[in-house]
């Protein structure tokens, strides 16, 4: 499991909460992994007790299954739960992404340009691993620029379904269609185009229904 340094002011829990939930979108902690609350405790030097209540708020949104007397288990990836998370994110990021068309400072949109430019030059080169980051960044970025933060840390949770799937695309598919997505992003944003930018995020978030045979063929094991 990868650890990363406690932010300043993040409670014990939030700390556990996240590092978990980062490890599972990454694939570290895999479909059907076993998740030890003494190991988790140790790595991070937290008592047991902030793991295991970020264990059972991540079990609420059916990312980790508890059994009694046997363990907790990261769930298998449930397609039904994938398309829930999508949905919620599809109607979340049409509204933000309208509401930064008409926010975007020059210095906004400067940074997502940089952003895109990054995406697109490892995209040239195969390293398609350093691409997962920088989207994760974009849409922040779209999150911020409408002032939508608390919304964006509210659905992360919940956003752990799609996200995994998301990850599995990354190391499936070879033509990484979502860079292209996100230039077009950027340049309806400038434009203030908000029409354009919905269509954008409706087919942005609706690229994993064409990769899931792809994914499923190649990591089966990881499916329900």
């Amino acid at each position: 499991m990868n650890n990363t340094e406690r932010i300043a002011g993040e409670t014990a829990r939030d700390f556990a909460l996240r590092v978990i939930r980062d490890n599972i979108v990454s694939l570290d902690l895999k479909p059907g992994t076993l998740v030890s609350e003494n190991e988790i405790a140790f790595e991070l030097g937290l008592s047991r007790t902030p793991v295991r209540e970020a264990i059972i708020e991540l079990s609420k949104a059916s990312i980790i299954e508890i059994y009694p007397q046997k363990g907790s288990y990261v769930s298998l990836i449930d397609s039904k739960m994938v398309e829930e998370s999508r949905f919620l994110r599809n109607v979340l990021d049409s509204a933000v992404i309208e509401v930064a068309c008409d926010l975007a400072s020059d210095k906004d949109l400067n940074e997502m340009e940089e952003n895109v430019l990054l995406q697109e030059f490892f995209l040239s080169r195969g390293e398609n691993e350093k691409i997962y980051p920088l989207d994760n960044d974009f849409h922040k970025m779209i999150y911020n620029i409408a002032e939508k933060r608390n919304i964006y840390e509210m659905r992360s949770i919940m956003m752990i379904h799609f996200d995994r799937v998301r990850t599995l695309s990354v190391e499936t598919v070879k033509d990484l269609k979502i860079v292209s997505d996100h230039r077009g992003m950027y340049e309806a944003i400038k434009n203030h185009d908000k029409e354009k930018a919905v269509q954008l995020v409706n087919k942005h978030l609706g690229r994993y229904q064409f990769d899931e045979n792809a994914i499923r063929e190649q990591f089966s094991e990881y499916f329900k």
